[in-house]
């Protein structure tokens, strides 16, 4: 029977003549039962937003924003073998290690996942996104296009996956071609990479492009992904 049928005839004071506790009272009374006070919805759990996409289309500077923009995120600082370029920190923007170091972290399996990339080796330490998970935090993961495969297989669709984009290949070229940071040689290999990579978005859940001079556009598109994950009905929920 429904909460409608249990109602008791019992007289309700007037509207204009009761105070809202007495009201109240006599309401409770009819319906039988205390009005609760509890949240009307549990908290959504700690959610894995992986973050991806091909070399050049901003990945580093979307994440910057949503470290600007938005409380209760932790974003996991990856382990990577490959040397530290001009202006990165150690600890903030990877965990720089030898290939020594990281071959045993994969033999004592703390990494989530990893892959070896142009010749160096990236990995997802597991021990970051288990304590900060604990403490309620949603956790953000930057990686590239195979390492988001591994964790699709991983987490499954436990976890978001958004794959970041340029407005247009010429785009992602230029972008490529201004950091200055490859050989010809490897400025070619990273635009065959990144025409191969393109063809996976259909395994992604969003795509987001990130349009030059529009980043403050990208990161509240991801933001607003992030929030409406986190008002689903059946969330999804991850396991480390």
């Amino acid at each position: 029977m429904s909460d409608a049928h249990k109602v008791k005839s019992t007289p309700l004071p007037l509207l204009d003549k009761a105070s809202k506790p007495e009201l109240l009272r006599a309401l409770e009374s009819s319906l039988g039962s205390a009005f609760s006070t509890g949240p009307a919805s549990p908290p959504p759990a700690p959610l894995i937003v992986v973050i991806s996409g091909p070399s050049g289309v901003g990945k580093d500077a979307v994440i910057r924003g949503l470290q600007e923009s938005r409380q209760g995120l932790h974003f996991v600082v990856t382990a990577t073998s490959r040397p530290m370029r001009p202006g990165e920190v150690d600890g903030k923007d990877y965990y720089f290690v030898s290939k020594e170091q990281f071959l045993s972290m994969v033999e004592r399996n703390e990494l989530l996942e990893y892959a070896l990339v142009y010749g160096d080796y990236k990995g997802i330490p597991k021990k970051q996104i288990r304590e900060f998970m604990a403490l309620g935090h949603d956790i953000v993961l930057r990686v590239d296009v195979q390492g988001a495969e591994t964790l699709r297989r991983i987490l499954g669709n436990s976890a978001v996956f958004v794959f970041l984009v340029a407005e247009s290949e010429l785009k992602l070229v230029e972008r490529l071609i201004d950091r200055k940071t490859e050989t010809a040689e490897a400025l070619l290999v990273r635009i065959a990479t990144a025409r191969e990579e393109m063809k996976h978005i259909k395994n992604f859940d969003y795509v987001v492009v990130n349009a030059e001079g529009k980043l403050d556009s990208a990161v509240k598109t991801v933001e607003s992904i992030i929030d409406a994950e986190k008002a689903k009905v059946w969330p999804r929920r991850a396991v480390i």
